[in-house]
């Protein structure tokens, strides 16, 4: 008998540590799961658990051509550090010449339409070809990182992607968390941080938080909106591949 789907991930999801859902998630899929990372903490993190596991993840990043420096110069001492293929993805050329010549290279200060325009030229496109040829990605969402993230559980239907199985494993962890494990485990730390970063994108996109301010406030600081998400991440909705995932869920407990 298929299990209702809901309690199903709180049952069997809920309770286990990130290193649980990884390695399974790893046992599950193999050469098909992908880390998708902007090497953050959390994605940090991730990569350091899953490299303990298994020496050759797929880990994979979305260049958007307005990144910070210093991610870049991140990005090669994470691939040396672990000693893994960091596979990167573009977004369309020919795309982005005709968003910047009918809108200009600053279109996201205009509105939250023309910053969602660019969004989804630069990641949201990107990610779809990267996503090609997997079954599950892993990404590093938590539910304390803002209100659109509230509901996000550690083992979900993408429903915006053809139904993969994304994996959050430290949905349920806090910041405080993320940075201990960090610190125990002598993690490499993106030096924006060291900056006051608090979210790390775009260049022209994100700025270190004042004190006091909310985690999320240096993302996108002229929008007036409190869910700000660039299309990458969305909540999922009712659909057909609810029951592809109680299989699996059921498969597990067996």
């Amino acid at each position: 008998m298929i299990m209702n789907y809901d309690q199903d991930l709180q049952n069997y999801f809920e309770a286990d540590t990130p290193e649980t859902v990884i390695a399974w998630a790893l046992q599950q899929w193999g050469s098909r799961l992908g880390f998708c990372t902007s090497f953050q903490a959390e994605g940090m993190v991730l990569i350091d658990m899953a490299s303990k596991m298994k020496a050759d993840i797929r880990v994979f990043t979305i260049d958007t051509g307005r990144l910070h420096q210093e991610t870049y110069a991140f990005m090669d001492q994470v691939r040396k550090h672990y000693g893994i293929d960091i596979q990167v993805y573009f977004p369309d050329l020919l795309q982005v010449e005709s968003m910047v010549s009918t809108q200009g290279a600053n279109l996201f200060y205009d509105s939250v339409a023309s910053r969602t325009t660019c969004c989804n030229v630069r990641k949201v496109a990107p990610l779809r070809r990267a996503l090609e040829g997997l079954d599950a990605w892993v990404v590093g969402l938590r539910r304390d990182q803002g209100e659109s993230r509230r509901g996000i559980r550690k083992v979900d239907t993408d429903y915006e992607h053809d139904g993969l199985v994304k994996i959050s494993p430290l949905a349920d962890w806090t910041r405080d968390e993320v940075w201990s494990y960090i610190k125990t485990h002598n993690v490499p730390q993106h030096p924006l941080y060291a900056q006051g970063y608090t979210s790390i994108g775009c260049a022209p996109c994100t700025r270190a938080i004042q004190p006091g301010e909310d985690i999320r406030a240096g993302r996108w600081w002229w929008e007036a909106t409190t869910h700000k998400e660039c299309g990458l991440h969305y909540a999922p909705e009712t659909g057909s591949y609810g029951c592809q995932l109680e299989l699996l869920v059921e498969k597990r407990a067996s």
